[in-house]
Parts: structure tokens; sequence; C-alpha cells
């Protein structure tokens, strides 16, 4: 019986006792894990190998966490990304989400709290059941979305999205039409429940509106229904 292949993880820290014990922690549990004592040593491990997602301090020396975030995904890398922050402050945390985290953890954290996050990120979304009636494809003005595959093309170029904004848009998709609260967004995205991850929530639409939208601060296609949540529109 043929199974499915380990995750590879890649666990960037610049402490040295912290990145052996994750690193260990994670193999025992049945990921392969690859450790990184900084982003320049991360860049160099990226460039040769391909990961499922990648764990990575904030507070590092020289580059940040956040500040690797942001680049990886101004080069289009797609790969999920956690970050482990010290710091407890809602915006900081925010800040993660908006160079394209898709979660976070404050530290310190219980380690299986870390494995709850990192399979919640890693878990795919439920397919969805395509009827002959119902079409293959939404159309976003000149976004064409391919609901079976979970592919974003404008035109014949492939719109790079993270696991977050995947996600997001077979949720989205699976419902056209019809609005769907910030609560109900974190549960599918599995999420803790509460007004940080809906906040967070808020963060991944306002980057998915980036990649959908003409004019990201006047949606047309993913909508804001007042005091009710998000809505997808698509023609």
């Amino acid at each position: 019986m043929s199974t499915l292949p380990e995750p590879h993880l890649l666990v960037v820290d610049d402490d040295e006792r912290i990145r052996g014990l994750l690193q260990k922690y994670l193999i025992r549990n049945g990921f392969l894990a690859t450790a990184a004592r900084d982003a320049a040593h991360a860049r160099r491990v990226l460039s040769g190998l391909e990961f499922d997602l990648i764990v990575l301090d904030v507070m590092m020396p020289g580059e940040d966490g956040v500040s690797l975030t942001q680049s990886l995904r101004d080069r289009d890398e797609t790969t999920p990304i956690l970050l482990l922050t010290a710091k407890a402050e809602t915006e900081d945390r925010i800040k993660g989400l908006e160079a394209g985290a898709d979660d976070y953890l404050a530290k310190p954290f219980e380690p299986k709290e870390l494995l709850l996050r990192i399979n919640a990120i890693l878990r795919r979304a439920p397919v969805v059941e395509i009827t002959p009636e119902t079409p293959k494809f939404l159309k976003l003005g000149s976004i064409r979305y391919d609901m079976e595959r979970g592919e974003m093309w404008r035109g014949d170029d492939l719109v790079r999205l993270t696991a977050t904004e995947s996600l997001l848009m077979r949720i989205f998709s699976a419902a056209p039409g019809e609005t769907l609260s910030r609560a109900k967004l974190v549960e599918d995205l599995g999420r803790d429940r509460g007004q940080a991850q809906e906040r967070a929530v808020d963060v991944q639409i306002t980057r998915l509106r980036r990649k959908i939208e003409q004019d990201p601060k006047q949606p047309r296609f993913l909508q804001t229904v007042r005091g009710a949540g998000y809505m997808l529109v698509p023609d």
C-alpha cells in the first residue's frame, strides 16, 4: 500500500538550541525537517530544495523574518509560512500577515500547538464538487479561476497564490454570491476563533483583492457585506 511522502519543513531560527529542538521535535512527529540559521542561509537552502512549509522566526539579526517573508512573496514564492514571534502586539502580527505569512504563533508556545498550526496550514481544502450545471471556471473580469484545479489565471499568466489565498478562493468559489461571515472563514481556514484571527482574515482578504480587483479599494468581485462578512460575486 502506497503512502504519502512526509511533508518537508524548513525551520529558520538564529538560536541554535531552539532550532535544534524544533527540528528534532518535528522529525519525531512525522515530518522531514531542514534547519537554517538565518535569512541568508534560508535563501541558499530554498534555492536548491522545495518545501511544504517554512517555520520562520521573526526576530533574527540582519534580515528579520517579516522582511524575508515579504521578499519571498515578491518573487512569487508560494510556500506556506508560519511565523514565530515573541511580540504579542496584534499590529506586529498583522505586519507579518500583510507581508504574506499564512499564520503566526507567539512565543513561548506549547509544542502541540505548533503541530496543530502546521497541520492546519498543510490541510487540503475540501474538494469542490462540480456538477454539470456548475461552471468549471469562474470569471472575475480579466481573471479566470479554475475551480477544479484551484488555479487562477490572467490571460495566459498564472496568478501565484499563497496557501491561504488558495484556500480562501476554494471556500468562496464553492459558494458564489453567498455571504460568508468572518467567523465562518476563520473556522474553514482551520484557525482558532477570536477577534485576532478575524482581523487576520481581513488582512488575507486585502491581499487576495490585490490579485483579483482592478481597484482593490473599491472591490467589485470580492465584496464586503457590511456587518455580515464577505461575498464573491463573479461575472
